[in-house]
């Protein structure tokens, strides 16, 4: 519980002209931490999830407990039905997630887990929400490093949208698109449990697996299961996820 929280990524003093932040809330380690870190730099955070008919429907019950315990100033739960292309193991039971992937595979294939374009129908429904209600900034906890090889987590696709966001948006035209917001991209997983302590985030209420059972209980095999442990046993505590399941 000691590793020290990089100097890079601790919050600023709250300022509270800093606006609001439109926040993808799914209700996973990464996107809270992004949550938590944006009130702590004085945002107002509206947080935004997303029902596209995901196999692990707990994470939505984990996303309305998080906004409760953030005290987000709104928390919209949008449905999407991705289910309905299929194309995925988080869309399709029939699918197998994969589980016990070698380490180098991790970031070397992408894997089926992965949602055909989903963090750009998402980032697009975020620069939506964010236009309408007056926000200034995007957030969202995609990862670089620590993450299971899907293209659409990489610095090059936010980049990209920030274009995008720029050309297409009436804020954009007129100079003011909301900045997207990426703190965890260069992040390893055990600083992103670091932060999410020094935040005082209640990563307990947190869930990060592609197969949990029925009681929302995580598999302990999966891709996201097998990245956050490595990431909680790095930082030296007990995932508390895991204990109280």
């Amino acid at each position: 519980m000691n590793a020290p929280l990089p100097k890079a990524v601790l919050p600023s003093p709250p300022d509270r002209s800093r606006g609001r932040m439109v926040v993808l809330l799914s209700g996973g380690l990464d996107s809270a931490t992004v949550a938590a870190w944006a009130r702590a730099r004085g945002f107002e955070v509206i947080g935004l999830s997303i029902d596209y008919g995901q196999r692990h429907r707990c994470e939505l019950d984990a996303a309305k407990a998080l906004a409760s315990h953030l005290g987000l100033a709104d928390h919209v739960v949008l449905r999407v039905d991705l289910a309905a292309f299929g194309g995925s193991a988080l869309t399709d039971a029939a699918i197998p997630v994969p589980r016990d992937r070698p380490d180098e595979a991790l970031a070397a294939e992408i894997p089926t887990t992965y949602v055909p374009a989903r963090n750009t129908v998402f980032l697009a429904l975020a620069l939506a929400l964010a236009e309408a209600r007056g926000a200034t900034a995007i957030g969202v906890g995609v990862n670089a490093i620590d993450y299971s090889g899907y293209p659409d987590c990489r610095p090059e696709f936010l980049d990209a949208f920030r274009h995008l966001a720029a050309l297409a948006t009436k804020a954009g035209v007129e100079g003011h698109a909301p900045e997207i917001v990426a703190p965890l991209v260069d992040l390893t997983k055990a600083e992103i449990v670091a932060m999410g302590v020094e935040l005082g985030l209640d990563q307990g209420l947190t869930t990060s697996c592609y197969d949990p059972d029925e009681s929302g209980r995580p598999c302990g095999h999966c891709d996201s299961c097998r990245l956050r442990a490595a990431g909680f046993a790095a930082v030296g505590i007990v995932d508390p996820r895991v204990a109280g399941s």
